[in-house]
């Protein structure tokens, strides 16, 4: 009987020390290892420095590109990219909708009759329609635009959307809170209105939305479609740059949102030129 009780003891004993030596890792022969990847199948990325495109050119200012399928931002100044600025022509992606929406003007090329006054851009000094008004960013034309929907009908867009700080003045400046203020909005702010654009998830038609979609593309190959609309704020000291849009490519797409501060004439190309030196450090274009 006392043998039959030790031997019970050391089964007891010897179960409870293999219990013991598989929790802490003693007994590693039980468990079965995790599968790993292969270093073939490994990505290591590494986000490109992109202030250093400032430097090189001597520029102040700020960039924010968002890669959409890998749900990735890269930036340079972010918090210039969260600081409201006045949009600028930048507004006529969201101006232009509202103007079809509302049927003051019934496609991209019905023409509006050139007021006659001599502006400093010659491109501005004839008669135009939406489609050519958005690439020579006629400032004219989008004026009358907007004071033909008018201030209630702006404001009601506005609001549905969310557009920046929402903020479009008194009735006088249905033709200028783009421009002068009070309407700001950040760069990322920015970037989430374009990606709103680009899946019809605004309170627009989907013809508005489509053709607008349209008459901003800058560039299109076999390759990828560039989308953009530039802008210049000139109520600032200095004044200030906006290129805006987006990129897809690769079964992908790209918003951007960048911002110069404009010092000299020169500077205006450089909005362009640093978005796309950016998009070129991704490995696109």
């Amino acid at each position: 009987m006392l043998f039959r009780k030790r031997r019970v003891v050391f089964v007891v004993l010897g179960c409870l020390a293999l219990l013991i030596l598989i929790r802490f890792g003693g007994v590693r022969v039980l468990a079965q290892p995790t599968p790993t990847p292969s270093e073939d199948t490994v990505t290591v990325t590494e986000a490109p420095d992109l202030g250093r495109l400032f430097r090189e050119l001597g520029l102040e200012g700020s960039i924010l590109i968002y890669d959409s399928n890998n749900n990735q931002a890269y930036e340079h100044n972010p918090q210039r990219n969260a600081s409201a600025i006045t949009p600028a022509s930048t507004f006529k992606i969201f101006n232009a909708m509202v103007a079809l929406e509302t049927g003051v003007i019934a496609d991209d090329v019905a023409v509006l009759t050139w007021d006659g006054i001599q502006r400093d851009i010659a491109a501005w000094n004839h008669d135009t329609n939406l489609r050519q008004g958005f690439k020579d960013s006629t400032v004219w034309f989008y004026q009358v635009l907007a004071r033909k929907a008018g201030h209630e009908q702006m404001q009601k867009f506005i609001d549905r959307v969310g557009y920046g700080n929402r903020q479009i003045g008194t009735v006088q400046d249905i033709d200028r809170f783009w421009l002068q203020g009070p309407l700001q909005i950040t760069p990322k702010q920015q970037i989430d209105f374009l990606q709103r654009l680009y899946r019809g998830d605004l309170p627009f038609s989907k013809r508005t939305m489509d053709l607008v979609k349209d008459i901003m593309i800058r560039e299109q190959t076999p390759n990828y479609t560039l989308r953009g609309k530039t802008g210049l704020l000139s109520s600032t000291k200095p004044e200030i740059g906006w290129f805006v849009g987006y990129l897809e490519q690769n079964n992908n797409v790209y918003f951007f949102a960048t911002t110069l501060d404009m010092r000299k004439p020169e500077d205006l190309a450089s909005r362009i030129e640093i978005t796309r030196r950016s998009l070129k450090d991704l490995g696109l274009l």
